[in-house]
């Protein structure tokens, strides 16, 4: 589980990177906007707040490499253009979305409802799960 700039440097420093000033931005910019789900260039205008000298290809770089080391999750609502979410799950499957397709709000649904599924299918066809992605599109109660 990451949710601190002090284990972000732990992992980094194992895997043979430095922590950055602008890494240490950009991973802050995420901690500090949780469930908000940004996109490269939200993330981009936010850091470069504090950070003017920073490029967007710099942000791309380093949410690709957090997003290797599985410190961030890359997320596709199918609304053309990648979103990230600290991986406080590591261990874990991730959590659900549920994304209104009017208003493009996004709500994290922490409840897993497909274990019973999960045994069914391994059981089933010799298929060894290791995670699962669900998004559900519909209409939120302020767009009804």
């Amino acid at each position: 589980m990451i949710d601190s700039v002090d284990k972000l440097k732990d992992v980094l420093k194992e895997k043979g990177y430095k922590l950055t000033p602008q890494r240490r931005a950009i991973l802050n910019t995420i901690i500090q906007n949780p469930n908000k789900h940004l996109s490269s260039e939200e993330i981009y205008d936010l850091v470069k707040k504090d950070c003017p000298e920073i490029g967007l290809a710099t942000v791309y770089r380093t949410l690709q490499l957090l997003d290797d080391l599985q410190v961030i999750t890359k997320i596709n609502f199918d609304d053309g253009c990648a979103r990230y979410e600290l991986n406080i799950n590591s261990n874990d499957h991730q959590h659900h979305h549920v994304i209104c397709t009017k208003c493009g709000k996004v709500i994290e649904v922490e409840v897993d409802l497909l274990e019973h599924l999960e045994e069914e299918i391994e059981k089933n066809y010799g298929f060894e799960i290791k995670d699962h992605k669900v998004k559900f599109f519909g209409i939120c109660s302020k767009c009804k």
